[in-house]
């Protein structure tokens, strides 16, 4: 990448502690043209100070602070503004947990060369998922189902957070009109790239169910989930076909 190519990682926290200075490290490592954005909703556990720390020390480390939780998917739109604002070329979504493996940036890097928008995906190649529970999993594909049925999205995991998107996609969709924040949100957001035809392509990744932390889903979050997969479909006419592909800037 170029320095107008340069990407921004952006992580949202909440208590992440334990896991914050580790995983800034290892996505910082991953290319010299990276930059990180931690987005924290008033961890009460201290995880901002930490990341006030060090991006004292290292100017490709950023925070934004809000005022309390605010949730997923708020996270990320405030997110994408700060990137879009600040020139940005790539914009990639990312857990702070170690569910998403840092060291698979520079593969989603080198896909969004020939996409638009790249997902990293569990369930092509077989399932890559570890130590998660059974019910755990048969949700997650469940849902997967669920979306292409309803949707006609063309993706094998909607609902995966580890993403990558070209500004130009980011541009073309009204961020405020966004209503989802959980699990939901990943739907939208491809749902509506891929419906105003950018270039969606999935490749594999393992994902690992975290190992220090807490879990952030509840029952809220799937009951969102449901409910904007209709949502999305009668908003569109339940139409499956994009629109003509627009032409992708550089």
């Amino acid at each position: 990448m170029t320095q107008s190519e340069r990407a921004l990682v952006i992580i949202p926290t909440y208590n992440e502690k334990e896991n914050i200075r580790s995983i800034v490290e290892l996505v910082l490592a991953q290319a010299a043209d990276l930059d990180v954005l931690v987005v924290d909703d008033n961890s009460p556990d201290g995880t901002a100070a930490i990341v006030g720390e060090m991006a004292k020390a290292d100017s490709r480390v950023q925070l934004m602070s809000r005022p309390g939780k605010q949730g997923l998917g708020t996270a990320y739109i405030a997110g994408f503004k700060r990137g879009l604002a600040k020139g940005y070329a790539y914009l990639i979504e990312m857990d702070a947990d170690f569910s998403h493996d840092p060291r698979e940036i520079p593969n989603m890097l080198k896909a969004i060369q020939d996409a638009d928008l790249v997902l990293g995906s569990r369930y092509i190649d077989g399932v890559r998922v570890v130590n998660w529970p059974l019910h755990r999993l048969f949700l997650s594909k469940g849902a997967s189902y669920y979306v292409r049925i309803i949707d006609g999205l063309p993706v094998y995991d909607p609902t995966g957070g580890f993403k990558c998107f070209r500004r130009g996609v980011l541009e073309a969709i009204d961020l405020d009109s966004i209503r989802s924040n959980g699990y939901a949100f990943q739907i939208e957001m491809s749902y509506k790239a891929w419906m105003k035809g950018f270039r969606l392509r999935e490749i594999p990744i393992t994902f690992t169910d975290r190992y220090a932390g807490t879990s952030k889903m509840n029952g809220h979050i799937v009951r969102e989930a449901l409910w904007m997969v209709w949502s999305l479909a009668v908003s569109h006419g339940f139409r499956r076909t994009p629109r003509a592909e627009p032409k992708s800037k550089p």
